[in-house]
C-alpha cells in the first residue's frame, strides 16, 4: 500500500484499568523513544485507573514514566474518544464538539482486561480508526485463558490438561472445584482466566495451599483456570502479519525461581535469562514456528501476538501454553527481541505493525456496508 509523504499521526494508547497497568506506561515509553519521528507524529493518550481518558504532553509523559513502576493518575483533564466515524479523533469532555486530536491510526500498548480483551478495540471499531493488533474477536480469544484453551484443544493442538471454575462455583461448590483441580495432579498453577504478566498467579505444590490460591486468582477475575504443571522448558515465537504472518526464531525463558512471575519479569532483573534464538533443534524449531501460525490463524489475530509453548523434558512433546495478543514491546521484552534476532529491529517493528494496522483498515474499508436487493423479479 502506497503511503503519503506526510507523517502518519498515531495515537499512542497506554495505562488502563487491569493489574497491569504499570507495565503498559513502560512499554508505551519505549515506543515512545524509538518511534521513526520523520514519519509518525505522536499523540500520546493515557488511561488512569479508574478509566479516565487523557491526553498528555510529551514532557509530562516523560516525566511520569521516568518512574520504574509508574501510575498515571487523573491530574490531566479528561477526554473521549467518540465512536463515531463522522468525528475520528479525541474530545474534550466538557467540550464535546472540540475535538483535541484526530489520528490516522492507533497503537494500544494496554495489557489486560479493558484494553486487551477486545473493549477498546470495539471502541476504536466503531469510531473507524485504524489500530495495530487483533480485532475484537481476535483479542478477547486471546484475553480468555478457558475459552482459548477450549478452542485449541478442539482444534487438535495439544494443551496442558486443566480445569475452570467460576467465582460462584467455588463459593457454593469450594469441595467439587478443589477435588476437581486436584485431579489434575501435583504441581498445580493456579491463575485468573483474564489476565497477563503472571499477575494472580500461585504454583501449588501441596494440596494445602490450594484454596488460598484460588482466593488469589478470584481476587483479580470472576474465572480462574486451573493448570497441571509439567517439567518443561518455556519456549516463546512471536508472530507479525496479517493474512500471510511470519513466525520469529523461538526464544526460552529460563526463570530463576519456579515459574515466571510477575517480579521475576519486571523487579528483579536476575529473575530470569532469556535465550534468543533458544537452543532448541532444527526440527522442534520448524515445530513450534508452525504451531505459532496455526494458534494465531485459529485466533483469529492479525498484526501482531507472541505464542508461549512448553517443551516437556522428558518426552520432547510440545504444549500450547498461550496467546497474547499485545505483548509486552518494552526493549527488553520478548516479542521486540525475538524480531530484532530475527532480522527487525525495534523501530522497524514500529513502522511494520502501523502499516500492518492500516492495510487491514484499507482492506475491510472495501467490504460493502449495505445490502441492495436485487429488484429484477426472478424466474
Amino acid at each position: 500500500m502506497t503511503r503519503s509523504k506526510r507523517k502518519v499521526h498515531v495515537g499512542i494508547v497506554f495505562g488502563g484499568r487491569s493489574g497491569e497497568h504499570q507495565i503498559s506506561l513502560r512499554s508505551a515509553r519505549c515506543i515512545v523513544d524509538a518511534i521513526d519521528r520523520e514519519s509518525y507524529s505522536l499523540s500520546l493518550i493515557g488511561i488512569d485507573r479508574q478509566g479516565h481518558w487523557h491526553v498528555l504532553e510529551e514532557p509530562a509523559f516523560r516525566r511520569l514514566t521516568d518512574a520504574p513502576l509508574p501510575v498515571l493518575d487523573g491530574a490531566n483533564s479528561g477526554v473521549m474518544l467518540v465512536p463515531a466515524p463522522t468525528l475520528g479523533g479525541i474530545v474534550d469532555l466538557e467540550t464535546p464538539t472540540a475535538v483535541v486530536t484526530k489520528v490516522d491510526v492507533v497503537f494500544p500498548v494496554l495489557h489486560g482486561p479493558y484494553g486487551e480483551d477486545g473493549t477498546v478495540q470495539g471502541l476504536l471499531e466503531l469510531a473507524d480508526i485504524p489500530y495495530v493488533g487483533a480485532g475484537v474477536l481476535g483479542s478477547a480469544l486471546g484475553m480468555d485463558k478457558d475459552v482459548q484453551k477450549r478452542l485449541l484443544q478442539s482444534a487438535g493442538l495439544p494443551v496442558v490438561p486443566f480445569v475452570t471454575a467460576s467465582a460462584r462455583q467455588w463459593a457454593t461448590a469450594a469441595q467439587a472445584v478443589a477435588a476437581q483441580a486436584a485431579s489434575l495432579g501435583l504441581p498445580l498453577f493456579v491463575k485468573p482466566a483474564n489476565l497477563g504478566s503472571s499477575v494472580g498467579i500461585t504454583k501449588v505444590k501441596v494440596l494445602d495451599e490450594l484454596p488460598a490460591a484460588i482466593e488469589a486468582a478470584l481476587s483479580y477475575d470472576n474465572k480462574i483456570v486451573v493448570e497441571k504443571g509439567v517439567d518443561a522448558r518455556e519456549i516463546e515465537c512471536a508472530v507479525l502479519g496479517n493474512e500471510v504472518p511470519e513466525v520469529s526464531v523461538p526464544g526460552e525463558i529460563c526463570p530463576a525461581a519456579d515459574f515466571y512471575s510477575y517480579e521475576a519479569k519486571y523487579v528483579d532483573s536476575r529473575g530470569a535469562t532469556l535465550l534468543i534464538p533458544a537452543p532448541v533443534t532444527t526440527a522442534q524449531t520448524a515445530a513450534v514456528q508452525e504451531l505459532a501460525l496455526r494458534v494465531f490463524q485459529l485466533l483469529d489475530c492479525a498484526g501482531m501476538a507472541r505464542v508461549d509453548f512448553f517443551l516437556e523434558r522428558s518426552t520432547g512433546h510440545w504444549y500450547v501454553n498461550e496467546l497474547n495478543s499485545i505483548p509486552g514491546f518494552t526493549t527488553i521484552s520478548m516479542y521486540p527481541k525475538l524480531w530484532e534476532a530475527s532480522g527487525i529491529p525495534y523501530r522497524d517493528l514500529i513502522g511494520r505493525l502501523i502499516d500492518l494496522a492500516l492495510d487491514r483498515h484499507a482492506q475491510r474499508s472495501r467490504l460493502k456496508k449495505a445490502y441492495a436487493p436485487n429488484s429484477e423479479p426472478t424466474a
